[in-house]
């Protein structure tokens, strides 16, 4: 298959030389894990990402990848120039918050998200890390209510922490180490009864879902259930969190999906790609009621690094670039939907089913093994996605906003040759099977 673009090497001094390359897996494989850095040995076929800028990343062989996964870090692609440019100004004057005098940059930020959200949410709450805002929603409502209990989906995925991952649903993350945080309750995703019920109980502090789950297999909830269980969590007295740490500001279309699909929750988390792909940024955008337990006294839950200037310099300008990039962002969906769909009809021996919006989307393999090998032969072309870890048969596709045609060209044409290779191999190719067993574990 043809390559992207041609392959010019890095600038000078950027070229690694092979050794230099075996040091880095090496010191990953001693220091770090073996299955990590199996993962990506096989995945830059021994060369290391040197260099990026927007969808394309430079591998140290001079070979360049397309970048469609990055976990939707990067829905604004790397190095984007306007969130680099406000990072560098921040860094020229305050790197570090003292955490003792006000900080401009931190309220400007606060600011200007709020301002997204018209007035629905007056409080916020800044981390780095999604898991960092699951943890503080789950704190608040159990402090505001009095009560312990927490209804959370099958499929959840809401990070890995202790307090987090009582949420997660996948056994991969919670073996050995259960019992976890106490009092979670898992529903389905579309058991409006059942949700109802647990809530007469009259003992539930919140309801936390994802209106997109993307690690669970890129699945979407039903707008009427999510404003179902709002509105019977409203009249039991318990919270509604919205999880929108992957789905929400605009990947999925809406800048929150449960509120553009009027669920009214009580907060939404965002994390991801709030830091414009520069820095790690999380929040927690909350109504007064939840919030209160902080307002009345801020050092109740704080983080050291919650509110770091250049976040929070790079998560403002990375608002203003993700609403510039909106319409950009409706063309690539509306081609991800039409290829993506095409591809399945052509390919049904191998993909059983296509799900998502937006820029996040999920090809279902008809085996775990199906997924692995293609998920080799996309590392392999030079297209890098993100497998779903706790659905192996569900490759993620996450496309950024600044994906030009020619690099989603290029996506489609490797996808096809992906699955058709897959549909040759077959699912018994114990190898293939099990390199793409190592590229998920990775």
């Amino acid at each position: 298959m043809t390559e992207l673009a041609p392959t010019a090497p890095p600038p000078s001094g950027r070229r690694s030389e092979p050794a230099s390359d075996g040091w880095v897996i090496d010191a990953i494989r001693r220091h770090l894990s073996p299955g990590l850095a199996l993962g990506y040995k096989m995945a830059g076929r021994d060369a290391v990402e040197v260099e990026a800028d927007g969808a394309t990343v430079t591998l140290s062989d001079g070979r360049r990848a397309v970048d469609f996964g990055s976990y939707g870090v990067t829905l604004l692609g790397h190095r984007h120039p306007a969130v680099v440019r406000a990072v560098e100004r921040q860094l020229g004057s305050m790197p570090t918050a003292t955490r003792t005098l006000a900080n401009p940059a931190v309220a400007a930020f606060a600011v200007a998200l709020l301002d997204r959200f018209d007035g629905a949410f007056p409080r916020l709450w800044i981390g780095t890390d999604g898991a960092d805002a699951v943890e503080v929603a789950v704190k608040l409502a159990r402090r505001r209510t009095g009560r312990l209990r927490v209804l959370a989906l099958q499929g959840a995925f809401h990070g890995k922490t202790l307090g987090a991952l009582a949420l997660t649903a996948s056994p991969a993350f919670r073996t050995g180490l259960e019992p976890l945080l106490g009092h979670v309750t898992r529903v389905g995703r579309d058991d409006v009864a059942g949700v109802e019920a647990e809530l007469e109980r009259g003992d539930v502090a919140a309801l936390v879902f994802e209106p997109v789950q993307g690690e669970g297999g890129v699945r979407r909830l039903e707008p009427d259930v999510m404003r179902r269980w709002s509105a019977a969590a409203h009249d039991a007295g318990a919270y509604v969190i919205s999880d929108e740490i992957q789905c929400g500001l605009r990947r999925c279309g809406p800048f929150s999906i449960a509120r553009a699909e009027g669920a009214e929750p009580d907060a939404v988390l965002l994390g991801k790609a709030l830091g414009g792909g520069v820095l790690p940024l999380s929040a927690m955008v909350a109504t007064d009621d939840l919030y209160s337990p902080l307002a009345r006294d801020p050092t109740w839950h704080t983080a050291t690094f919650g509110g770091h200037p250049l976040a929070c310099a790079a998560g403002t300008a990375a608002l203003d670039a993700i609403d510039a990039a909106a319409v950009r962002a409706r063309e690539i969906a509306a081609r991800c939907e039409r290829e993506l769909d095409d591809l399945a009809a052509s390919r049904h021996a191998v993909v059983s089913e296509v799900r998502g919006r937006g820029l996040l989307w999920g090809i279902q393999l008809r085996s775990a093994g199906l997924a692995g090998t293609v998920l080799v032969d996309l590392a392999e072309q030079g297209l890098l996605v993100s497998p779903c870890l706790s659905a192996p048969e569900t490759i993620r596709l996450l496309p950024p906003m600044v994906a030009t045609d020619a690099e989603l060209d290029f996506a489609v044409d490797a996808l096809g040759h992906a699955l058709d290779e897959a549909e040759s191999v077959g699912d018994d190719d114990a190898a293939r099977t099990e390199s793409g067993s190592a590229l998920r574990r990775a």
